[in-house]
């Protein structure tokens, strides 16, 4: 897409910009304040905080620690209290309204069913209470002026030994709100492969799923993940970077793996902030998402975990605007890349581009020519 537009998008423009979101974690998201009350509820005791206020601090600064026992340490509080059918539905519908407040207009959100069953509920007493959750809170949305559409991604974690069963049970779903399935968790050690007779059931059934590749493992785990397990997304996938040469005078070379992923369209979940904390990247400005947008990947922009690391897709787009001085017309880019690489089917894809996002973004696009134009005329007056 060529840039007609070459301010900035303010702030205000940024947020009422429509948005489409990949890569979100539900036990990511909570607000800080429904943590407190359902812990409260529960009786879960262990929290390190109990004021909401310094308890959302406490999870950004431990995700920030650097150690990573402090930031899983951050995922047992959220999963402790999302142990019920009445946690696990409020949770949801919070999430499908935070997101459409933040102009979200499509999301998929992923959890791992197998991490919310201490308090006795099924796998599938799982998945349509956070399904009920997505439903209620995308009518609530509704009621708030806001548009929303969630699908779930159902997560098998790859150190344990249930993706089958779970893929299963995505699969038994696909037509009551689930999309999609995937893998996370350590990459390092437990490498997609080990989980191949769930993505060759998969596949037979012809079901979609992304696996978390590419983000603390590199190349190796990316060329498992598709030429193995052919995966239909890369979660996060920022590692590719390391497959691209780019030399002191500018010219850039791809290597088979790079050239690959770019020549099949093969879309990269990227999540700027939580790659900073991870690791991944070391700024903004010193993210891969900036070249590998140059060189016209299939990159999504991407929260990841909004509580641990503080962020909406707002926030996100933000960053990249003041890094890279993104348009709207870079927006729109990256939203209608991640909107083609929904699981939704085709049609409702093409739906939601042509008649949601390009007309969003040409509305904001319409105010600043407007703006422009009424500026011009005002000097113009002034002149005579």
């Amino acid at each position: 897409m060529t840039s007609q537009t070459k301010q900035s998008p303010t702030t205000d423009q940024i947020g009422r910009a429509p948005k489409v979101l990949l890569h979100d974690h539900l036990d990511g998201g909570l607000r800080p304040g429904t943590i407190v009350e359902l812990a409260r509820a529960n009786g879960y005791t262990a929290l390190p905080e109990t004021d909401a206020d310094k308890l959302g601090i406490w999870f950004r600064e431990a995700a920030d620690s650097g150690s990573l026992e402090r930031y899983l340490e951050t995922f047992a509080h959220t999963c402790a209290v999302m142990q019920t059918r009445e946690a696990l539905v409020r949770v949801a519908a919070e999430c499908a309204e935070d997101l459409a407040k933040d102009g979200v207009v499509y999301a998929e959100v992923r959890y791992a069913p197998e991490q919310h069953l201490e308090g006795g509920l099924t796998l599938e007493e799982v998945v349509e209470a956070v399904n009920e959750g997505f439903r209620e809170g995308e009518r609530l949305a509704r009621e708030n002026g806001d548009r929303i559409r969630v699908g779930a991604l159902l997560t098998a974690m790859r150190h344990a030994a249930r993706a089958l069963e779970i893929a299963e049970l995505a699969n038994s779903y696909r037509d009551l709100g689930v999309v999609g399935f995937d893998i996370a968790g350590a990459e390092a050690g437990f490498p997609p492969t080990r989980h191949l007779d769930a993505f060759e059931y998969l596949k037979r059934e012809n079901n979609h799923f992304t696996i978390h590749a590419g983000e603390a493992f590199g190349l190796p785990s990316i060329w498992q993940a598709l030429q193995w397990c052919g995966a239909d997304r890369l979660g996060h996938g920022v590692r590719i970077i390391d497959d691209i040469e780019v030399a002191d005078d500018g010219t850039v070379k791809l290597g088979r793996l790079a050239s690959y992923v770019r020549d099949k369209r093969i879309p990269l979940e990227m999540c700027p902030t939580s790659n900073l904390q991870t690791g991944a990247a070391d700024s903004y400005a010193g993210h891969p998402i900036g070249l590998l947008r140059k060189l016209h990947f299939r990159t999504t922009v991407n929260t990841d975990n909004r509580l641990m690391s503080g962020t909406t897709m707002s926030r996100e787009f933000a960053h990249l605007v003041d890094a890279f001085g993104y348009t709207l017309d870079d927006m729109q880019w990256f939203t209608v890349n991640a909107m083609k690489s929904s699981f939704i089917p085709f049609d409702e894809r093409l739906a939601m581009i042509n008649d949601v996002i390009k007309p969003g973004y040409a509305e904001l696009k319409a105010e600043w020519l407007f703006r422009q134009t009424a500026v011009t005329s005002g000097s113009a007056a002034g002149a005579r």
